[in-house]
Formats: structure tokens, C-alpha cells, sequence
């Protein structure tokens, strides 16, 4: 087996059965030759002896019959001490396929083929101390000792060794909390049969310390001392004819509390590992030999809050992957090579999740940079290195606030409560870098689009995909990240649905082709209680282009020119708080204003955010006051909030001008009927440069007395109140916007 590692594990478990089988084979003729020869020493059968003598090869030495008895008898308990050897080793690996069930290797439960070779061994060490007791005188006084000293020990160790814990308490076990345990004795069968008062196990709790003492042989009672208090601890250890097997289970323990003991350095609770003690005494043989049976469970972590749920698992994963069978209890390696992480994490994500689909070499790259803070590109440069236990889960990753184990772990509770089936079907790529993602994408079609692991947050997934800036370059989008309660309220499936910039799944599969089964069917028509169906949709906060950050406008009302005559006037009055302000010229470039056709509407903002705006029905001089009622039929424009990052103007929503009305022909007399019966509105275009500069001048001479000479901007009207002279407002649109 040493010298052929690379062969399938079925493999050697075949070659050690077959190793046992000849070698228990191999025993039983021994034996029978045994018996052969002390009955025939017994009667003195010459003929006899000179075919067991043959039969059994009598060394050329001369040796007797006697002496020939006490060899065969010797070789026979070597024989069977080997044969032990094979069956102690083979439940050593069942104990340590059993931890390493915990982190999620296949495993094979049944104890029913080792219980069978234990009895075996037990039916040939009868035979065995039946022959050197039937042989008595034949044998010399001190070897009879010896021999009877081996098959003692023989026995008793298979009997200590057959007692097992079937099934484990929790490696994460909280105080207050119910849980099951259970232990069997293989050899129940053949030495407890149906004793009128069966023997009783107790479970308790040990420390790490006491636990290392079980090896040390112990005066009656030393150990005994429990690190914690545990309810119901006793059960009856029992025959169970109809299931073939001798065996204790604990339906209702609870640990009440636990006392902590002394931790090495830097160590926290988390860290610290106890086990359950599973005890039991009785009586064997005719001559009441006492037997002392004990059961070590697998190292556990006590928690008393759910938050350390998460270390405590770290621990048990560490120890479960990581340690040597026969040590010392709970001795485990600080650091490990890579590829042996490498392989705790893909059982422990197939086990956790639920799948066949393990992780791939581009995930095991991936998490490399992140536990070893090094982006090497290579495979090759993580294939020699080691992980050390800090590193797991003591130190904070760089830039972040968890270890990698809490972000991993994020990962596992997340894909196992909302993502199985897409992991299944190869959906999500996970465990990748923003830079290689964008690698990836950046040279793919708009629309193109993958999903993988939040790197910055635990238990998140992000979907990064392909737009087009403003320049016509592409960007790397990555949406914010979704957790199991967002998935839980909308899953994945409809959420890519309704999100239509998304089209084709990395490299080029449709969305709807690899989401289709994904997807909930939408309900039509009425319930059947009546009432028609909602749904939640999910939108991305910016669905189109950012805007230039240069268009910033000022919130004034500036003056425009109306291309009127130079005689024609146009004031609108404004309440003394409502003044506009002066703002300095912008020190950037203002983009270029496209023009609008004469069939298309013009968006009219809503300059002073009153809740009202009253038009004369003629354009001539207008000098009503703000708080006067509407002429009729004017309808009022509702103040909206003017937002200069929106790409669309925001508008009062009754107020629309067809163009060709009023732009296409100078302005001198007005019908009555255009501006009520049409309700069309002259649209307030933006300022130029030159209109700012002017506004800024004009405002440094009104603060100046009027000593530059320019046309005051606020004029007084008949009322007393301030305008806004508009004689030079154009309604053509500005080229230069």
C-alpha cells in the first residue's frame, strides 16, 4: 500500500480485507494443528506424533513433541498479535475517516465488517487459551505463563479498542442546547449476553488536558472530574438481538455550562477544545475480570452565543483536516502545504453546499491571492507554500475586516441557502478578482455579463458586466452586491430577467437560454382570491449614460433674447424673496445644445419653483403681481425639483410649446388664443457664457452703486415690485449650447 499510492482507495481496502482474510485462515488451520498434536502427545499414539511431526516440520535439531507443542503454540499467538495489529489499524482509519466526515468526506459508517473480524479474532484466542490450558503438563511452567500473559493482552485490548463512539456529539456544541450522542461496544455480543442488570455509560465533558491524562494509567477514580455540566448522561449499555449489535444511545443531552480553563497566549475561547468522555465498567469471564471501558469523541468547541459559531467551525475544520491518527490529544500541525487546503476546502464547499460541482484550479488561484496577499498569476507560485492556522482565521485580510475563513465561510452559508443549483449547473464563476473579471470582460460585447463572490463584504454576489462610457469605450460595471435575505425576497433568476441591459452570460450564452429554468413562472390574471397579481422588479439605480460632469447650471432665471422689437417690452414681477442670486461665470466648457426639431415638444423648466405662474392673455408689458389669482384659463405649473445631474429636464407637466407657433416667426402681436387655448409656453433655454459674464457684471454694478454704467437687471415695475426685463430674450435655440 506504501508502494502504490497512486492506485483507487477501493483498491487497498480490497488488499487489506484479503490480507486479514488469509491470515485469519491461516489461524484456524494453526489452531486445528494444535489440537492435533496435544491429543496425540495426550495419548501417546506413536504413529501419531510421526505424522504431526511431519505435518508441523520439526526442526532437524532433534526436538520433541512437547517442545514442538509450545513453538506451534507460540507462533499461533504471534499470529494472532499480527491479526490484531491489522484490526486495531483498521478502526484507526475508521475514526479517522469519521473526523474527516466532519469537513465532508465520504464515508462509510456501517462498523458491522469490523465487528465481524472482531469476533473472529476473539473465537480464535478461545481456541488458543483452551489448548494451553487442555495442554497443562505437556508444557513447561513459564512458558504456559507467557503464553497466557499475550492472549490476556490480546484480549484486552480488542475489547478496550471495540468500544466506539457511533455517533458524535456536535464539534460545535452551545450550552443550553439538546443533543445526541451514541457508543457501541463490538464485542457486546459475545462477553455481556443478557445480564439482569446491564452496565451503565456515562458521558461527561474533558478538557484537552484531562483528555491527554486518559492515556497515562490511572489509579481507580482519577480523571473522573467533569469541565462541565452535562443532563442526562447515563443510558444502559444493551444487547440489541434484531439489530446484531451491543450499543448506548443518548436521545437528550445538554451541557448546562462549562468551565473554562487556563489558554496558551493569544488563544480565544474559540480555540479551546474539549470532547466527551463515554465510560463504562463490568465484569468479564468466570474469574470477574473488571473491565474499564472509555470512548474519546472527537475534539469539540464549546460556544455560549451563536456569533462564535463561525471561529468555532474554523477550529473544528483545522483539527478534523489536519490531524495525525494515534496522537496526542489534540495535537495538530500549525502550518500545512497549500495543496492540502487546497483540498479541506473543496470537501468542506461540496459538503456544505450540497453538490458534485467542486472548485476548479482558477478558484484555487483565486483564493491563494487572497489568503497569501500576493497576485501572482502563476499556479506554480502557490504549489510549495504553506498556510499557517493565522493566517486561516486569526489575521485580518488586507483592507478588510474578517480572516479568510469568515469570508469563505460567508460564501459556503450563502451558495448552500440561495445559489446550489446554479453552482450545479455552472452559472457562477465565484471566487474571482475585480481585475481578472475585468480582464475577462473588457473585451466582450456590451451586455456581456458573469457572476462572481463579493470580495469585500461575507456572503455576497455581484454581477459585473460590460457598458458603454459617453467616449464609446467600454466599462466594467459590478452591481452591488446581493445577500441571502435580498435572494430570499427576489431570487438571482428574476433578478438577471429584469435587468434587460444584461443579455449574454459569459462567454456568450443567451441570458434566457442559461437562466430559463431559473426563472419564476410569471402568474396571469386574477387570484384565486380575486385580486390581480404584484410582482417586486429590481432596477439598477443608472440605467443610461452618466452625464458630462460639466453640465452644472446655475438656479437663476437668466434674460434671454425674444428677438422682439426694440420697442417691445416683456417684464414678469417677482416677490422681494425671490430675487435671484448672481452666480460667477463657470470656469469650464458648457457642451454644445442640440436643437430640436419643430415637430418635438419643448421641456420647460420651472424657474422660481412657485406654485404658480400667471400669463396675460397679450404679450405686451406684463405686470401682475404673484399672488393674484389666475386669469382664466390659465393653467397653474406645479414646482418640480430641478436635479442638474438628470440627463432629461425635469418639467411641469401641463405646460408644452410646439415650436413652429412662435420661434419660426418674430414675436410682435400675439392671438388671443395662442397662449390659453393651445396652452403652449415660450421654453427658457439655457444661459451662454456671454449671458453669465453680463449677469455677473450687471450684479457687481448694482453692489457698486451702478458706477459701471450697465442696464440694471431688476427693474421697478407699476406695483413696486422687482422684474426681470426680457426684451432681449431670443427663442431661437443657442448654437453654442
Amino acid at each position: 500500500m506504501e508502494q502504490f499510492r497512486h492506485l483507487p482507495m477501493p483498491f487497498h481496502w480490497k488488499q487489506e480485507e484479503l490480507k486479514f482474510k488469509t491470515a485469519l485462515r491461516r489461524l484456524q488451520h494453526r489452531v486445528g494443528e494444535i489440537h492435533l498434536l496435544r491429543e496425540a502427545l495426550q495419548k501417546g499414539a506413536e504413529a501419531g506424533q510421526v505424522s504431526l511431526h511431519s505435518l508441523i516440520e520439526t526442526p532437524a535439531n532433534g526436538t520433541g513433541p512437547s517442545e514442538a507443542l509450545a513453538m506451534l503454540l507460540q507462533e499461533t499467538t504471534g499470529e494472532l498479535e499480527a491479526a490484531k495489529a491489522l484490526v486495531l489499524k483498521r478502526i484507526q482509519i475508521w475514526k479517522r475517516q469519521q473526523q474527516l466526515a466532519g469537513n465532508g468526506a465520504p464515508f462509510e459508517e456501517s462498523l458491522a465488517p469490523l465487528q465481524e473480524r472482531c469476533e473472529s479474532l476473539v473465537d480464535i484466542y478461545s481456541q488458543l487459551q483452551q489448548e494451553v490450558g487442555a495442554a497443562g503438563g505437556e508444557l513447561e511452567p513459564k512458558t504456559r505463563a507467557l503464553l497466557i500473559g499475550r492472549l490476556d493482552e490480546v484480549l484486552r485490548t480488542l475489547v478496550t479498542s471495540c468500544f466506539l463512539v457511533e455517533k458524535q456529539p456536535p464539534q460545535v456544541l452551545k450550552t443550553q442546547t439538546k443533543f445526541q450522542a451514541g457508543v457501541r461496544f463490538l464485542l457486546g455480543l459475545r462477553f455481556l449476553g443478557a445480564p439482569a442488570k446491564p452496565p451503565l455509560v456515562r458521558a461527561d465533558m474533558v478538557t484537552e488536558k484531562q483528555a491527554r491524562e486518559l492515556s497515562v494509567p490511572q489509579r481507580p477514580g482519577a480523571g473522573a472530574e467533569s469541565t462541565g455540566e452535562i443532563i442526562n448522561n447515563t443510558v444502559p449499555l444493551e444487547n440489541s438481538i434484531p439489530g446484531n449489535c451491543c450499543s448506548a444511545l443518548f436521545k437528550n443531552l445538554l451541557l448546562k455550562k462549562i468551565k473554562r480553563c487556563e489558554r496558551k497566549g493569544t488563544e480565544s475561547v474559540t480555540e479551546e477544545k474539549c470532547a466527551v468522555l463515554f465510560s463504562a465498567s463490568f465484569t468479564l469471564g468466570p474469574g470477574k475480570l473488571p473491565i474499564q471501558l472509555q470512548a474519546l469523541s472527537l475534539p469539540l468547541v464549546v460556544i455560549v452565543h451563536g456569533n462564535q459559531d463561525n471561529n468555532a467551525k474554523a477550529t473544528i475544520l483545522w483539527d478534523n483536516a489536519f490531524s495525525e491518527m494515534d496522537r496526542v490529544p489534540f495535537v495538530v500541525a500549525e502550518r500545512v502545504p497549500w495543496e492540502k487546503m487546497c483540498e479541506t476546502l473543496n470537501l468542506k464547499f461540496m459538503a456544505e453546499v450540497g453538490t458534485n460541482r467542486g472548485l476548479l484550479p482558477e478558484h484555487f488561484l483565486f483564493l491563494a491571492q487572497k489568503i497569501f496577499n500576493d497576485n501572482s498569476l502563476s499556479m506554480e507560485a502557490f504549489q510549495h507554500r504553506s498556510v499557517s492556522w493565522s493566517q486561516f482565521n486569526k489575521e485580518i485580510l488586507l483592507g478588510r475586516g474578517f480572516t479568510f475563513w469568515q469570508w469563505f465561510d460567508g460564501v459556503l452559508d450563502l451558495t448552500k441557502r440561495c445559489l446550489r443549483s446554479y453552482w450545479s449547473d455552472r452559472l457562477i464563476i465565484g471566487f474571482i478578482s475585480k481585475q481578472y473579471v475585468t480582464s475577462l470582460l473588457l473585451n466582450e460585447p456590451d451586455g456581456t455579463f458573469l457572476l462572481r463572490f463579493s470580495d469585500s463584504e461575507i456572503g455576497g454576489i455581484t454581477i459585473a458586466h460590460v457598458i458603454r462610457g459617453q467616449d464609446g469605450s467600454p466599462q466594467i460595471e459590478n452591481i452591488q452586491p446581493f445577500s441571502a435575505k435580498d435572494l430570499s425576497i427576489r431570487s438571482l433568476g428574476d433578478r438577471i430577467r429584469d435587468l434587460a441591459q444584461l443579455k449574454n452570460l459569459y462567454p456568450k450564452k443567451p441570458k434566457d437560454e442559461a437562466f430559463r429554468s431559473h426563472y419564476k413562472p410569471e402568474q396571469m390574471g386574477k387570484d384565486g382570491r380575486g385580486y390581480v397579481p404584484a410582482t417586486i422588479k429590481m432596477t439598477v439605480e443608472r440605467d443610461q449614460p452618466l452625464p458630462t460632469p460639466e453640465l452644472q447650471m446655475p438656479t437663476m432665471v437668466p434674460s434671454y433674447d425674444l428677438g422682439m422689437a426694440p420697442d417691445s417690452s416683456m417684464s414678469m414681477q417677482l416677490g422681494p424673496d425671490m430675487v435671484p442670486q448672481v452666480y460667477p461665470p463657470h470656469s469650464h466648457s458648457i457642451p454644445p445644445y442640440q436643437g430640436l426639431s419643430p415637430e418635438e415638444s419643448v421641456n420647460v423648466l420651472s424657474a422660481f419653483q412657485e406654485p404658480h405662474l400667471q400669463m396675460p392673455p397679450s404679450l405686451g408689458q406684463m405686470s401682475l403681481p404673484f399672488d393674484q389669482p389666475h386669469p382664466q384659463g390659465l393653467l397653474p405649473c406645479q414646482p418640480q425639483e430641478h436635479a442638474v445631474s438628470s440627463p432629461d429636464p425635469l418639467l411641469c407637466s401641463d405646460v408644452t410649446m410646439v415650436e413652429d407657433s412662435c420661434l419660426s416667426q418674430p414675436v410682435t402681436a400675439f392671438p388671443q388664443g395662442t397662449w390659453i387655448g393651445e396652452d403652449i409656453f415660450p421654453p427658457l433655454l439655457p444661459p451662454t457664457e456671454q449671458d453669465l459674464t453680463k449677469l455677473l457684471l450687471e450684479g457687481q454694478g448694482e453692489s457698486g452703486g451702478g458706477s459701471l454704467g450697465a442696464q440694471p437687471l431688476l427693474q421697478p415695475s407699476h406695483y413696486g415690485q422687482s422684474g426681470i426685463s426680457m426684451s432681449h430674450m431670443d427663442l431661437r435655440a443657442n448654437p453654442s449650447w
